[in-house]
């Protein structure tokens, strides 16, 4: 990727790749193809056969297990990446999830419990991370995480993660002003409906990828390859003047009303 995304000589942590079907996998390719160094996370064993040649195949150094669940376990990729590169420029946070049964009812029906829960994983974790990267990020930094539009707007079937996911994009503009004196900048990318392993879990995810392509203005949806593009520009050198922003990468369709 040559030209004005320039990744040359930095080093990029990318978290939460399922499958080669991954919006971070398509962010992890347009990370490489610029030049970028990667660390990549798995959840688990079950997960790593999945996301193994994703990491592969897009040249990453460092491939170690994640459970922001589970206590320690973030804190160790960060031991790692502290031990083996002393330093990194970047990280895609791309995880979120909740309860089937909390996600597939209604937001005043959601227990406590898989609201809490919700929240840990998909927005609190961006936190955890952005305070373990901070000392690393010596030359300053870009950290990413992707949202979606029932951030906004309330979409049919999405539950719980529309609150989530409005926190999540709050917290960004917090933290891009806690961490702007160390030149660290933060973005929320809300990528249109793509057909991910995660989406799986919202009801009626087909019928919501027509009706937004129908309500897009060409018609058609944004890919994990487009959506990585942006992400490549916001890490690189190109992004700088940006932070905080929530960058829409949905073809337009949030302009629709």
């Amino acid at each position: 990727m040559a030209g004005i995304i320039d990744l040359n000589g930095k080093r990029g942590l990318v978290v939460g790749i399922a499958n080669r079907h991954s919006i971070a996998a398509g962010c992890a390719e347009a990370f490489h193809q610029a030049g970028a160094e990667l660390a990549v996370t798995y959840l688990n064993e079950k997960a790593e056969p999945f996301v193994r040649p994703v990491a592969e195949a897009n040249g990453a150094s460092l491939v170690v297990p994640c459970d922001v669940r589970v206590p320690g376990s973030l804190e160790a990729v960060f031991e790692r990446i502290e031990s083996e590169w002393g330093k990194l420029d970047f990280l895609l946070h791309s995880i979120a999830f909740a309860p089937r049964e909390d996600l597939q009812t209604s937001v005043v029906n959601c227990s406590a419990d898989g609201f809490a829960l919700a929240m840990d994983v998909s927005c609190h974790s961006f936190i955890r991370m952005a305070r373990l990267a901070a000392p690393l990020m010596t030359d300053g930094g870009c950290l990413m995480t992707v949202s979606f539009y029932g951030a906004d707007r309330v979409v049919e079937n999405y539950n719980l993660m529309g609150p989530v996911k409005a926190a999540l994009e709050s917290t960004v503009r917090y933290i891009a002003a806690d961490l702007a004196p160390h030149r660290i900048r933060a973005h929320a990318i809300s990528a249109g409906p793509v057909k991910t392993r995660a989406a799986s879990g919202i009801g009626r995810f087909d019928e919501m990828m027509d009706e937004v392509r129908k309500r897009t203005p060409a018609g058609q949806l944004v890919t994990i390859e487009e959506i990585g593009r942006i992400a490549a520009f916001l890490a690189s050198g190109a992004g700088g003047p940006m932070t905080g922003s929530v960058v829409y990468a949905d073809n337009g369709f949030h302009v629709i009303a």
